[in-house]
């Protein structure tokens, strides 16, 4: 077997704190642990070099996006040309180690014939990445932001095609396995999100709030909020913690006007699994029914009770150890319910049994079946 592997990622994957770099992040440790040698090769933009990587890679190479306008022009996809670097292509070409791209943002490494030659290139598929910058696009309020994200998932669309070229894909959920398949992929298997979390450790018992957490500046996350607390909180006599990485100033002004909700502002890791594990519900909501959100998996694992909408769990398998509910009216009858029933040991041992394939450490098994 083949100890080397090369892992391109689309970004600086420490601190592992919003859920992109998570799922790049864990499954490197994990497959470093599995005893392959790993050579990290990072784009840098808004993150600075990270020396704790080094103590999992064999080498660590960071390289610098090109976020210049002139970028915009070119026909590929802006996440995709940005991270276009001839010196990362003349060390990959160094060897014939297997390489792991992260992510089709790192994909204009499969546009080179002498990269393919000779080894095996596989990518990470964090989503169906048109799907996902359409979505964007229609939650965006602000005109112009939406205009970028429309004509940049018009271009993704017209790119995804180059996933073809890699010898294997890994989806992160079963929704996007199939609309890979579709894609015309050849070799699409699945591969959970990376993730810390090795076993359950959702307390039995009772809390007294609800929490929602997530990235806070991201436009699909404030709309989730807000719809929570106009919909199902306002009127209402439980309280609801916000929590998660630089709020938007809409969200601050308005939890300012719900004395039954708080925000807690870029909590620290120790912090963010206190408020998962210590809340009664972890309510979570989404307008994107794509990919495997890692705070569902956060919530499962460190958490008690589990309430979202559809899109939620849509094509995770995942929908069976939560309680879904997709109108205001049934939200709130379901958190008034849950909010009333004790989680228990035995819930937390029939979690554990069906979350035992979505450990980052069995997950991965198809990357070091396909490099070996």
């Amino acid at each position: 077997m083949n100890n080397d592997l090369h892992i391109v990622s689309f970004n600086v994957p420490w601190p592992a704190n919003y859920g992109g770099v998570m799922d790049v992040f864990y499954r490197l440790r994990a497959l470093s642990r599995a005893d392959l040698r790993i050579h990290l090769h990072c784009y840098t933009y808004g993150r600075p070099a990270a020396p704790e990587l080094e103590a999992l890679c064999a080498e660590v190479h960071y390289y610098r996006r090109d976020m210049s306008p002139l970028r915009q022009l070119d026909s590929r996809p802006f996440i995709v040309s940005s991270r276009c670097n001839k010196e990362l292509k003349k060390r990959l070409l160094q060897d014939r180690y297997p390489i792991l791209l992260e992510g089709l943002h790192c994909c204009s490494l499969l546009e080179d014939e002498s990269l393919l030659q000779g080894r095996t290139v596989m990518v990470r598929a964090h989503n169906i990445e048109a799907d996902y910058y359409s979505r964007l696009a229609r939650s965006e309020r602000h005109l112009l932001r939406r205009a970028y994200l429309a004509l940049d998932a018009a271009k993704i669309k017209r790119y995804e095609p180059v996933l073809q070229r890699a010898a294997a894909i890994f989806a992160i959920s079963e929704a996007d396995r199939q609309g890979l398949l579709q894609m015309g992929c050849r070799e699409v298997r699945l591969v959970t999100g990376g993730h810390p979390y090795e076993q359950v450790t959702a307390s039995a018992g009772r809390g007294d709030y609800a929490l929602y957490h997530g990235q806070l500046s991201v436009a699909e996350n404030i709309r989730a909020v807000e719809w929570l607390i106009t919909n199902v909180f306002s009127d209402s006599d439980h309280r609801l913690v916000v929590a998660g990485l630089n709020p938007a100033a809409s969200l601050r002004r308005l939890v300012e006007h719900h004395p039954n909700v708080s925000l807690v502002d870029s909590p620290d890791d120790h912090a963010m699994q206190r408020l998962v594990a210590d809340a009664q519900v972890n309510i979570l909501r989404t307008d994107q029914p794509t990919g495997m959100k890692i705070k569902l998996l956060h919530a499962l694992f460190c958490g008690r009770h589990c309430l979202v909408n559809s899109p939620m769990v849509a094509g995770t398998g995942l929908g069976d150890l939560c309680c879904v509910a997709d109108t205001a009216e049934a939200m709130r009858g379901e958190l008034n319910r849950l909010m009333q029933t004790n989680f228990t040991a035995t819930d937390a041992v029939l979690r554990a049994d069906r979350l035992s394939p979505y450990i980052t450490a069995n997950a991965v098994r198809p990357i070091l079946d396909l490099v070996s």
